[in-house]
């Protein structure tokens, strides 16, 4: 046996609108791209989004780091997401924090390395 790729789920109640802003606002690139499953990637990395969904929350242990947190907010705000945790910077660690929500229910991480 040998792995042949490591993917990241997503849960996606309205795909369309998913892959949308995936693209739109981290410029992952849609590979697949069908109503119940869908891959966008970047370097390397795939996040994959489910379809059946149903808008809950749900936690994901899912990180995107950024060069400018504060625009990264901004962004994912006109495109539907929502900011759970404005940037704050971590006592102790070399990084700015923040959460959001996407479109779907999905919360993620968002982090600026500031070292």
């Amino acid at each position: 046996m040998k792995l042949q790729q490591i993917k990241y789920l997503l849960l996606a109640q309205n795909m369309e609108r998913a892959v949308k802003f995936y693209q739109t606002v981290f410029g992952l690139e849609p590979g697949i791209v069908e109503p119940f499953w869908s891959e966008l990637s970047f370097n390397g990395a795939i996040v994959a989004l489910h379809g059946g969904g149903d808008g809950s929350p749900n936690n994901t242990d899912l990180s995107f780091q950024v060069d400018n947190i504060v625009a990264a907010c901004r962004i994912i705000k006109e495109n539907g997401g929502t900011i759970i945790s404005e940037p704050d910077k971590r006592p102790d660690e070399p990084i700015v924090l923040a959460m959001f929500k996407d479109p779907e229910g999905n919360k993620v991480m968002l982090t600026q390395y500031v070292g």
